[in-house]
C-alpha cells in the first residue's frame, strides 16, 4: 500500500512567490486525518485484489488522490474565512497567520494544483473522473452555499440538513472511494457499492463532527467547542432540539439565537438545553443508522483484507473524538 502521508509530504511547494505557497505548506503540513486519498487508495485496493488488474492500479489512483486531498484542503482556507474561524488543526488558521486575501488566494491556487494533479491520471480513465470531480466540487459549492443560508434562516428542517451535508460533506468522500474503483477497474455496480457506502459514511462522519463541536475536548477536536452554537448553525443538534422542544424551551432556544455576544455562556447554556432534551442520545441513534446503512454496502464488494479496512474505518469514524 503506498504511504500517502508520504506523498503528499513530498509535493513541492518551494515556489516563489513564497506569499502565494508557504500558505499551502502550512496548509498540508497540518496533518489532518488523510481520510478522502487514503479511502481512494482503500477502495482501489478492495478491486485490485480481486485480481481485475495489477498492482499499477494502486499507482494510477494516487494523483486522484492528491488531487482530492488538495482540493480539500482548498475548501477549508476559505471555509475558515467565511466562518472566522481562528484554529483549525491546533494551529491558527491561514486567514489568522497571514490574512483573507492571503488565504483566499492560496485556495484558489490550489484548487488549480489539484485539478495539476487531477490531469495526471490514466488518460483513458480521465473523462469519467473528471465529470465525476466536477460534479463533487459543485455539490460542495451548494451545500457551503445551503450552509451559510440556513443560518440566517429561522425555519430548517432535519431533512433540509441532511440534504446540506450530503453535498458539503458526504460527496466528496463518495467520489473519493467511487474513483479509486473506477480507476482500479470497478464494474458498475461496485462503483455505486463504493459511492452509496461512502455517501453514509459522509453523513454519519459530519454528525459525530457536530456532536464533537459541542461535547469534544479542544486538545483532541483541534479547534474551539461551541463554535457552531456561537454561529447558530443548523446542525442536527439544533434542529433536533427544536422539534424536541415544548413552545417553553423552544423560546428558551430561540432567544440564545438571537445573542450575539456572551459566547462563553450561550455555548453553555445552549449545551444544558441539548442535554435537557436528550439531543446527544438522539443525534448518535441517527449517526449509528447511516454507519449501518454504509456497512451494509461492502457486502456487495470483494471480500478480501481492504474491504475489511473500510469496515474497521467505519467503526472509527463514527467514534472518533477527533
Amino acid at each position: 500500500m503506498i504511504d500517502i502521508i508520504k506523498e503528499i509530504e513530498n509535493l513541492d511547494w518551494s515556489k516563489e512567490p513564497k506569499g502565494l505557497y508557504e500558505p499551502i505548506a502550512y496548509t498540508l503540513a497540518s496533518g489532518g486525518k488523510r481520510l478522502r486519498p487514503t479511502l481512494a487508495l482503500i477502495a482501489a485496493e478492495v478491486i485490485m485484489n480481486e485480481g481485475l488488474l495489477n498492482g499499477d492500479a494502486i499507482e494510477h489512483t494516487v494523483p486522484a488522490a492528491l488531487a482530492l486531498e488538495i482540493f480539500h484542503n482548498f475548501t477549508l482556507l476559505h471555509d475558515d474565512v467565511m466562518d472566522r474561524a481562528a484554529v483549525r488543526r491546533g494551529r491558527p488558521t491561514v486567514h489568522v497567520k497571514w490574512n483573507d486575501n492571503t488565504a483566499i488566494l492560496s485556495g484558489d491556487q490550489m484548487l488549480i494544483e489539484a485539478y495539476k494533479q487531477l490531469a495526471q491520471v490514466p488518460a483513458d480513465k480521465l473523462p469519467q473522473v473528471l465529470r465525476w470531480f466536477n460534479e463533487m466540487a459543485t455539490g460542495i459549492c451548494e451545500g457551503q452555499q445551503y450552509d451559510v443560508d440556513f443560518e440566517h434562516q429561522r425555519q430548517v428542517s432535519i431533512e433540509d440538513y441532511m440534504m446540506m451535508i450530503e453535498k458539503k460533506t458526504s460527496v466528496l468522500i463518495a467520489n473519493a472511494l467511487r474513483t479509486g474503483g473506477y480507476i482500479a477497474g470497478a464494474n458498475p455496480a461496485q462503483q455505486e457499492a463504493l459511492y452509496q457506502y461512502g455517501l453514509h459514511i459522509g453523513l454519519a462522519f459530519q454528525i459525530q463532527d457536530d456532536i464533537l463541536d459541542v461535547y469534544g475536548d479542544p486538545k483532541t477536536f483541534g479547534k474551539a467547542i461551541g463554535g457552531d452554537i456561537c454561529c447558530n448553525k443548523k446542525t442536527i443538534l439544533l434542529l433536533t432540539a427544536l422539534e424536541q422542544a415544548d413552545d417553553q424551551t423552544k423560546a428558551e432556544l430561540q432567544q440564545w439565537l438571537d445573542v450575539s455576544d456572551r459566547d462563553a455562556e450561550k455555548i453553555a447554556t445552549v449545551t444544558e438545553l441539548y442535554n435537557r432534551l436528550g439531543v446527544r442520545e438522539r443525534v448518535e441513534e441517527v449517526m449509528e443508522q447511516h454507519t449501518a446503512l454504509a456497512l451494509a454496502q461492502l457486502d456487495k464488494l470483494p471480500q478480501n483484507a481492504a474491504c475489511e479496512k473500510l469496515r474497521t474505518l467505519a467503526e472509527r469514524l463514527v467514534t472518533r473524538k477527533s
